[in-house]
């Protein structure tokens, strides 16, 4: 969430930076600082009253050290019981109040502010392409999409997926199933052999708490599938463990930046959303997917960024896959980032004669969800500041394993294996 300092000092600067999301949610500035405002007046009031108790406290001690008795001190302890109870009272009312509820509240519904540097725009059309990496492979007219290849090679069953879980499942099989391992233990192996990342194994399901530190809620709730009266979620994505495993922990500036990485599961109501891609494996309820996530200084996230888009590009480069890296506007980043890349890889055989799927999204969310963690570093002046925290997929199937398929599907109608997956798959071709 946003500092309220800044709220405070810079509102229109606030509400500049919001309104160019696109959106209402500028509006919401005004009344948060009207709750700021009435809570801040209660809050003097009361340390006005505790601070007049705290004298009228020294100057009895002084009064009976000095052995003073008689109707002037009664005066004094009465006056002080009197203060007492009017601090006790506006106690009692500011609980009542729940001002510090509501500004809290406010505060986790108002979007990150975009980084100056993210280009303007209101929705996708104002992307900015950054590069592009390799060539479309030429497969003429031939070329067959994932569902197609899927039934035909028998590595996927859609429809016994459905008959175990209902719309928006996959059930990979056979060489499917090794494809889908392969892929997450090579992108496992390479982040941590040569990114320098460290592998956790997470929980799969996490408390409410950490959906709210990295942004899940309350916004998109109903996204998410909740268990125990919405006290424990399914991880919609394992960003969420990863960035909160120092949670309301003070780090030390020298660990930073600390990098991790995960295979998990994934899952999330929103699939087969109206107006999205809904054939086949694109959209789904339940995905696998490999997370990279940085928790850094300030001063270092941006630099961070850069290497974490370059960590995720590194996949689809040594898969020999087409690419390419697209720098998010301001109304089409996430509630959450700051600055996001997508990375989009090449599916030649999906809709009308190919598309790009997005297959990363690398965001640096500067202190939005530190805040809401309470997760800080102390800095080398010694004073204790929030973190800056990053993630991106690295990547996210089964979008991957659709594109690899589709683009390396043969003219016999067998898929070759890139090089870099053939020992974990053991084979060089799925036919």
């Amino acid at each position: 969430m946003l500092d309220i300092r800044l709220i405070r000092e810079k509102p229109d600067f606030v509400r500049e930076r919001i309104a160019s999301r696109g959106g209402d949610d500028a509006a919401r500035i005004d009344e948060l600082l009207k709750v700021d405002a009435e809570r801040r007046k209660a809050e003097t009031e009361l340390q006005q009253l505790q601070s007049e108790h705290n004298r009228l406290s020294k100057e009895i001690g002084v009064l009976r050290s000095q052995g003073m008795a008689g109707l002037a001190m009664v005066s004094k302890v009465n006056e002080a019981a009197a203060l007492l109870r009017r601090i006790d009272q506006k106690e009692q009312e500011l609980l009542a109040d729940g001002s510090e509820t509501r500004q809290r509240d406010l505060l986790l519904q108002i979007p990150n502010l975009p980084h100056a540097s993210v280009p303007a725009g209101k929705d996708p059309s104002a992307n900015k392409l950054v590069r592009e990496w390799g060539t479309k492979p030429k497969l003429g007219g031939r070329a067959l999409d994932h569902v197609a290849l899927g039934e035909k090679l028998k590595i996927l069953d859609l429809e016994r997926a459905t008959k175990l879980s209902g719309s928006g499942f996959i059930c990979f099989t056979g060489a499917g199933a090794k494809l889908e391992r392969a892929l997450i233990n090579f992108m496992l192996d390479l982040h941590t052999r040569e990114h320098g990342y460290t592998e956790i194994s997470p929980p799969f399901l996490v408390r409410r708490d950490c959906m709210i530190g990295t942004t899940q809620l309350p916004k998109f709730e109903s996204d998410m599938y909740g268990l125990e009266n919405g006290e424990l979620f399914l991880v919609p994505t394992a960003e969420v463990p990863l960035t909160n495993l120092h949670r309301e922990e003070i780090l030390m500036s020298a660990e930073l930046p600390k990098k991790f990485t995960t295979y998990t599961p994934c899952f999330r109501r929103e699939a087969g959303s109206a107006g999205r891609e809904t054939r086949g494996i694109l959209r789904v309820h339940q995905f696998d997917k490999v997370e990279l996530v940085k928790i850094t200084t300030a001063e270092k996230s941006y630099e961070e960024l850069e290497s974490l888009v370059a960590d995720a590009e590194k996949v689809l480069q040594l898969l020999g896959l087409h690419y390419r890296v697209i720098e998010l506007c301001t109304g089409d980043l996430t509630f959450g980032s700051a600055k996001t890349y997508d990375i989009e890889v090449w599916s030649p055989g999906s809709r009308d004669g190919g598309t790009y799927l997005e297959v990363s999204s690398c965001s640096n969310f500067e202190d939005f969800q530190a805040r809401r963690m309470n997760l800080r570093y102390k800095g080398a002046d010694g004073k204790n500041k929030f973190c800056h925290t990053l993630n991106g997929s690295g990547l996210a199937l089964p979008r991957l394993f659709a594109a690899l398929i589709e683009s390396l599907q043969q003219p016999d109608g067998s898929i070759r294996i890139p090089t870099k997956l053939q020992a974990d798959f053991g084979g060089n071709e799925i036919k």
